[in-house]
């Protein structure tokens, strides 16, 4: 067996592990759905779970866990499952083995997002006296600030389906261990030792750092750090994703399928079915 094969068949199974144990606008029809008032909303034939088109991208999907800035699983998130439009999915694809090659794989935090946890997160910037997240996500930052500078808005790219959330992870890939609710909290800016463990190369910061240091060309942010920011922007550019300056992390798809749609079908793998 090659070197190369071995990895994907290692990276495969890491994979499908890593799916098993990680518990990460059209108008919103969530209410009717639990109220048993109406069916949920389901994603058109346009989306399609990310693990149907390649199942060796690893997800950490942190909004189905109490992992996030927010602190407890966010409204919407049935199931860590990523769902993307099939363009977003085929050309993360196309990225991924072309890293494969490299020994590298890609790693997703957030896909496709409700609207409906977009309202979750306004709901939870307004409520100031939260702040239970605030020295690991946002310490530098005032809560009272988050809508003015950029942090939380009332729409999101994400709810149209084309961008995500993600990072690279070198070969051989060990889990990131998983998250223990209270426990001590450290600046996502920190260096990578020091703050919450991931698998990820270092990037300088951590995922979802409410900081300048996670703009991506940072002029702070050097050497290994600023290799890793490049190999991945460089690896998704080359497959027509368009990066935000703001968050090394994000990516968008383009030409995006619904440009100016806002969906609310919950993150769920029947939202999907049959796609």
């Amino acid at each position: 067996m090659t070197r190369r094969a071995s990895l994907l068949r290692g990276l495969g199974a890491l994979a499908a592990a890593a799916l098993l144990g990680w518990t990460a606008a059209v108008p919103s029809a969530s209410a009717a759905g639990v109220a048993g008032r109406g069916p949920e909303p389901k994603a058109p034939r346009e989306f399609v779970a990310l693990d149907r088109v390649d199942r060796t991208i690893l997800q950490e999907m942190r909004y189905t866990t109490e992992h996030n800035f927010v602190g407890e699983r966010i409204d919407g998130y049935r199931q860590p499952v990523c769902i993307l439009t099939r363009p977003a999915a085929e050309a993360l694809h196309r990225a991924q083995v072309k890293l494969l090659a490299r020994g590298y794989t890609l790693k997703v935090y957030d896909c496709y997002r409700p609207q409906r946890a977009v309202d979750h997160f306004v709901r939870w910037a307004k409520d100031l006296a939260d702040e239970r997240m605030k020295r690991e996500f946002y310490p530098l930052v005032d809560k009272s600030r988050l809508f003015a500078d950029g942090y939380i808005a009332e729409k999101s790219g994400h709810s149209r389906g084309s961008t995500v959330d993600l990072t690279v992870v070198r070969l051989p890939a060990l889990p990131t261990r998983p998250y223990v609710p209270g426990e001590p909290q450290v600046e996502c800016f920190r260096p990578q030792a020091e703050r919450f463990p991931d698998n990820s190369v270092d990037m300088g910061t951590g995922f979802d750092c409410f900081d300048t240091l996670s703009h991506t060309d940072d002029p702070r942010i050097g050497g290994e750090q600023r290799a890793h920011r490049d190999l991945l922007r460089g690896a998704l550019v080359e497959q027509g994703f368009v990066n935000l300056p703001e968050e090394w992390w994000h990516f968008t798809f383009k030409p995006e399928p619904f440009p100016a749609t806002f969906f609310d079908f919950p993150v769920a793998r029947r939202s999907v079915a049959g796609h």
